[in-house]
């Protein structure tokens, strides 16, 4: 279940997010008011795909409710009468009141200890996800309640408890009847009791519910074997198809492993009724929760799609994603190569690519959406996560611009993105170390993606004696400094790690057959560890 909250003020609305199967309250941004609020809001509903809206209820130091609580009541009251109207993603969206009290004290306290833009809507999104962290903890508990509370019928607004001395609780808005709660109760119920099943019926559930191909095998260097195993396919569904019906034509079109496991999982969603006829393109590697969310959209022009790029892909991998949904080579080519005014391309230099910016997340878009948005998008979540951690100033404090950052991240991200935030940092402290003293970075990725660019299917480079001569500015064996552009999109905890390098002295490092790191000073140790513990991975070719 996909949740937002919203901490309403005057000015700015603080912007949360959070999916009950993590159950952690992030906190997303703020919307100004000015006019358009409702509207903007209605968009990111229908971004995040929202089950629920948790909306903070503030009240005096008396635990009564104040002016500013009328004030949110009749904006609940208008959202809720446009989510009526525009039903965002054909869902009935349910609304809950979550006592704020002190709140915004505490969004303040954590960030007391470095400088806050009130404009830039930091301290209202903190709150916001403190309040979502709240209903997200109650709901928890009353769950495992004897009895779960039931909305009010009473037609008058809710009212959250009075008792300032209790833990801060939360109420439907009075929209949300009896029937809808006790549908949210039951699902909440069969989830549980499914986790409690046995080992055995639970792995055939899974198995005969997963993706009828592994997306592993849709990404990165992966899809070049498999682009017609991963590629899109048209899809039709007649009219008057029952769910049976449904379920054979997708198994029967490899959409699908199994039309069970299909129809029990959407009996388990309670979307047996509500799938629609059309014709759909559709993807082997989509989760049937994805599936299931296409049919009962149906394939109307404004059909919203999922898209995900993974951290470590790089602009070719992306690229063969978005050829493989429909978008055409040329426009894409378009929107990677075009010049963007965006503040985190601020420090990029105009002839280097967006390699490393398209920021590796699962997005949704609508079907209308070009390259450009997409593009954009995936800049805006970068530029979201470099200004949370303040990852400028901390790059510029180890001497390096953002653009020269994200390059050294991208490698971090090869060569340890797999591995713990203690290696990641600690992989990031070797190459700082051999850039300040002026020794190449020797990494063996940076000679890959230089040999990837020019003989992708190595009939030049057949050996790694030779791949490592190669003449590139990527070539960090013989080139000192950083590599050209990046070689990959960092994750977000790769940034991070590498703007906070540990404090450590090494200068060499490599991975261990058995996949553990191994750090040394001096070459011969460096030398002695790959005897020791690298005698197949070393040898691996680039």
């Amino acid at each position: 279940m996909k949740l937002i909250a919203l901490d309403v003020g005057e000015k700015r609305i603080g912007v949360a997010k959070c999916d009950t199967s993590v159950r952690i309250a992030v906190p997303v941004g703020m919307l100004a008011v000015d006019g358009k609020e409702i509207e903007n809001l209605i968009k990111l509903v229908t971004a995040y795909n929202t089950d629920v809206i948790v909306v903070g209820m503030p009240r005096n130091l008396k635990g009564e409710q104040t002016q500013q609580s009328e004030n949110i009541k009749n904006f609940v009251k208008t959202l809720n009468k446009t989510l009526v109207l525009k039903k965002p993603n054909h869902k009935t969206i349910k609304i809950f009141f979550q006592d704020e009290s002190l709140t915004s004290v505490e969004a303040k306290n954590r960030f007391k200890n470095k400088p806050v833009n009130k404009q830039s809507g930091e301290i209202d999104a903190e709150a916001a996800a403190i309040i979502l962290q709240d209903f997200v903890e109650n709901l928890a508990r009353r769950t495992k309640a004897p009895e779960p509370p039931q909305p009010s019928s009473d037609p008058t607004p809710p009212q959250t408890p009075s008792e300032p001395s209790k833990k801060p609780q939360f109420e439907p808005y009075h929209k949300n009847s009896t029937k809808k709660w006790t549908i949210l109760r039951t699902i909440l119920i069969i989830l549980i009791l499914v986790g409690g099943i046995s080992f055995g019926l639970f792995a055939f559930y899974k198995k005969i519910t997963s993706p009828a191909v592994d997306p592993d095998l849709c990404t990165g260097a992966a899809l070049n074997n498999n682009a017609e195993t991963c590629s899109t396919k048209e899809v039709s569904i007649p009219e008057g198809s029952t769910v049976s019906d449904i379920a054979s034509i997708l198994e029967q079109s490899g959409m699908i492993k199994s039309s069970l496991g299909f129809k029990l999982f959407a009996k388990l969603k309670g979307d047996t009724n509500d799938l629609k006829a059309g014709n759909y393109r559709m993807t082997p590697y989509l989760s049937l929760e994805e599936i299931l969310a296409t049919l009962k959209e149906g394939s109307s022009e404004d059909i919203v799609f999922r898209f995900t790029a993974l951290p470590g892909e790089t602009m070719k991998d992306i690229k063969k994603r978005l050829m493989a949904i429909g978008y055409e080579e040329s426009e894409i080519d378009a929107a990677f190569s075009k010049n963007y005014d965006h503040p985190v391309l601020a420090d990029k230099p105009a002839d280097a690519s967006l390699e490393g910016y398209l920021f590796g997340e699962t997005y949704e878009f609508y079907t209308t959406d070009s390259p450009e948005t997409i593009v954009i998008r995936m800049l805006d979540e970068l530029y979201s996560v470099v200004q949370k951690n303040n990852l400028k100033q901390k790059f510029n404090n180890l001497g390096l611009t953002l653009h020269e950052g994200i390059i050294l991240s991208s490698i971090v991200q090869k060569e340890a993105g797999t591995l713990s935030k203690e290696d990641m940092a600690t992989v990031a402290q070797v190459f700082l170390s051999r850039l300040n003293a002026g020794i190449p970075l020797g990494s063996d990725v940076t000679v890959k993606y230089a040999v990837d660019q020019v003989d992708p299917n190595r009939e030049t480079y057949t050996d790694n004696a030779t791949a490592l001569s190669i003449d590139s500015c990527y070539n960090t064996r013989i080139h000192a400094g950083l590599p050209c552009g990046a070689i990959s999109n960092p994750s977000a905890l790769t940034l991070i790690s590498t703007a906070n390098p540990a404090n450590t002295s090494y200068l060499y490092f490599l991975t261990g057959d058995d996949g553990m790191m191994y750090y040394s000073n001096t070459e011969s140790e460096h030398n002695q560890n790959a005897a020791e513990h690298c005698r197949e991975l070393c040898n691996v070719s680039l």
